[in-house]
């Protein structure tokens, strides 16, 4: 009998028993019990959860940003600050980057609109905005690497705190041993379910040498990141289904803006173990949980697992 394993997205959280049981509702439409286990790394990140509420106030947007949670860096509200302010940071950020890179001579043309781009979409995801009159996409930019990881370090900076925390702030292997642990409590097969920087976390975890033997049927991710270059510059490389998963489905609505590039399919290999779906969530910025979870391609695929 398989078990399901979920990962949770940016922000806080209710507490973890009641956040397993609202997403056991929405996908199952019952209590699952022992057959599923939430991996809550909420606490790792916010001394107290989020008051017990109803689920359509959970996951809808992310959450108002807490002080002092990123060792050694500055806070800063995300809703203090204008797109074209944040656009001038990551500019600076790059330019400091670039000043180390050899052959990066001159600013490219590129450079401005790009980062414009990215920073309205930032900004529309913080602030709940529609997405559907924004650019339906944001190429990567091209640029060296380490020059695109630090206009992508800037940007989340201010945007989303637990993504900066992961990936700069010293908080990757704590998160990442949240999940090492809710897998060790369970035998059998794995239903991985995952959502947004939960995504990550998943994916990296399940590239681990230690799960290789780990049998995986089911790998989903949905308004997933993993997608974008700039997430890619930094997740476990060469990009790769993880061993164990004999399938990965990714799920997006087209307008949720953490998805930015909705298609993992082109991106990891073997591409034949990959699908990407494409469906319509409207709760308030097209990300939310609780509307991802009732879709039928992830119904579809995670019930017959669990009879």
């Amino acid at each position: 009998m398989a078990t399901v394993v979920y990962v949770h997205g940016n922000g806080n959280k209710v507490r973890a028993e009641l956040l397993k049981a609202q997403w056991d509702q929405a996908l199952f439409g019952r209590d699952m019990g022992a057959k599923s286990v939430m991996a809550y790394w909420a606490s790792l990140r916010y001394p107290q959860p989020l008051p017990d509420t109803e689920f359509d106030e959970i996951d809808q947007q992310p959450a108002a940003v807490e002080e002092d949670l990123v060792p050694g860096e500055e806070s800063v509200a995300s809703s203090e600050v204008h797109p074209l302010e944040l656009q001038a940071e990551a500019r600076t950020e790059a330019h400091r980057e670039m000043g180390g890179e050899e052959g990066v001579d001159e600013e490219p043309a590129e450079l401005d609109p790009w980062l414009q781009d990215m920073a309205f979409h930032a900004d529309a995801l913080v602030e709940g905005e529609n997405a559907s009159a924004l650019a339906p996409g944001v190429e990567a930019l091209p640029l060296p690497r380490s020059v695109r990881v630090a206009i992508f370090r800037a940007l989340v900076k201010v945007t989303f705190k637990d993504v900066y925390a992961y990936f700069f702030g010293g908080f990757a292997d704590a998160m990442r041993d949240v999940l090492r642990k809710a897998i060790a409590q369970t035998d059998g097969p794995l239903i991985v379910v995952s959502h947004s920087l939960g995504t990550i976390i998943a994916y990296d975890v399940l590239r681990e040498e230690t799960l290789r033997g780990r049998e995986v049927p089911l790998f989903v991710t949905v308004g997933s990141p993993l997608a974008v270059q700039e997430v890619q510059d930094l997740v476990v490389r060469p990009l790769l289904v993880p061993s164990g998963v004999a399938a990965w489905r990714n799920v997006a609505d087209a307008r949720d803006l953490v998805a930015l590039d909705s298609t993992i399919r082109p991106e990891y290999d073997p591409e034949r173990l990959c699908a990407d779906f494409l469906v319509v969530n409207n709760s308030n910025n097209h990300h939310g949980i609780r509307e991802y979870l009732s879709t039928a391609p992830i119904r579809d695929a995670v019930t017959p697992f669990l009879p």
